[in-house]
């Protein structure tokens, strides 16, 4: 927290730049796209996504192969090019936007099972936020996992933001930073936050009774074994995935009552914790990231200079936009359709900004720094900096 996010970036440039592999006298792998599995957004498999089909195909490319150097000026060196099947694209830039745009899109869709929208979303708490899903995982999402590792690091060589919505407790995890019991878990799960806060807070046995009468009638507890009346709840709990789980040895058997009370409250936190760091899932993100780049890395970054060298600011800053625009062929920014044109775009939502961005370089976000601000080396920068606006090709017409 000592060193300014521009400084650390200059430095990860650096590192970034010392530890390419590929270098120019190598071909680009090369990955083929079916466009037609997903017609229509609808992806009837799992195996049909787009990541799916690239993490196939790049299964067996050795991760040397991917490590390019940083994305500057002119036709940028990507970790590898992407053809659609039946379609004739020219360039690679633009086909490998929109693979990491539509890849980013499954992630965050019922498609696949690897992310999982935060409880909190339930109740308009953090809407739209993802966390690793928490459950065992199989050899192929392992693979999957890892190569999601590998597309976070390929993004942050190609400088393309990924419009990816993860919780601060995901890029935490990543960059090796403990979690907070009380702020992490309020993030991601407020109805458990509340629940355990009720039992930490109860004051007598009163209460107690009182609270598992309410949760009882919630179907959430059983009758106690003692006294047959009287509603109690058990050591168990529903895990993220929605299955109920032990919180003890034999916990459906072991009732709560005054004395254990906190014990059952400190169970559940420890619980989520345990789920919200999804040690398995983690690991294989963190192999696939450090195939990618060096890990040492992430020891200078705080999670949020991480998320936004990844995914860069999920808001457009038209600004910063205006700031880096290029006028061609004799239009000036006074020109009255330009000043047409700025004043529309003003009154866009953040929404269509983003559509208008996608529209314009087939990327919905912008990275946060660009590096033409320095007037260095890499002043000719790749899009969507700088922004060209060109009169129209033909002569005819106003």
């Amino acid at each position: 927290g000592l060193i300014f996010y521009d400084t650390k970036v200059t430095v990860m440039n650096r590192v970034l730049n010392a530890t390419v592999q590929r270098t120019a006298d190598h071909a680009a792998p090369e990955i083929t796209l079916d466009p037609l599995e997903i017609v229509g957004g609808e992806i009837r498999s799992s195996e049909n996504s787009y990541l799916c089909q690239a993490a196939r195909q790049l299964g067996c490319v050795p991760s040397s192969q991917l490590c390019v150097k940083l994305a500057s000026g002119g036709d940028p060196t990507y970790a590898f090019n992407i053809r659609f099947t039946g379609e004739e694209v020219h360039g690679t830039s633009g086909s490998f936007r929109h693979f990491l745009w539509q890849v980013c899109k499954e992630l965050q869709s019922s498609s696949l099972s690897l992310l999982l929208l935060c409880p909190s979303s339930a109740v308009n708490k953090n809407k739209g936020k993802y966390i690793l899903t928490p459950s065992p995982i199989t050899y192929a999402e392992e693979q999957l996992l890892h190569f999601f590792g590998q597309l976070l690091g390929i993004a942050i060589r190609a400088d393309v933001p990924l419009p990816l919505d993860l919780l601060p407790s995901f890029w935490k995890t990543l960059v090796g930073e403990p979690l907070d019991p009380d702020l992490d878990l309020q993030e991601a799960d407020i109805l458990t936050y509340n629940y355990v806060k009720k039992f930490e807070n109860i004051s007598d046995e009163t209460e107690l009774e009182a609270l598992c009468a309410e949760i009882a009638s919630q179907h959430l507890a059983t009758e106690s074994p003692d006294c047959p009346n009287k509603p109690c709840c058990k050591f168990t709990y529903l895990s993220l995935t929605g299955e109920e789980v032990e919180l003890c040895p034999r916990g459906r058997h072991i009732p709560v009552g005054w004395e254990n009370k906190d014990v059952y409250a400190a169970a559940i936190r420890s619980l989520r914790m345990r789920e919200l760091q999804t040690p398995e899932c983690m690991t294989a993100v963190r192999a696939g990231l450090g195939s990618i780049i060096p890990l040492q890395l992430l020891t200078t970054l705080t999670p949020l200079e991480m998320e936004l060298r990844t995914c860069g600011l999920p808001y457009i800053n038209l600004e910063f936009l205006k700031a880096h625009t290029m006028y061609q062929v004799g239009l000036m920014e006074t020109d009255q359709h330009i000043e047409f044109f700025w004043s529309a775009l003003e009154m866009f939502t953040q929404e269509e900004l983003c559509k208008f961005i996608k529209f314009a370089c087939n990327q919905e976000r912008i990275p946060f720094t660009c590096p033409c601000k320095d007037g260095g080396p890499d002043t000719a920068h790749v899009p969507p900096y700088p922004m060209k606006i060109a009169p129209p090709d033909g002569a005819a017409g106003t």
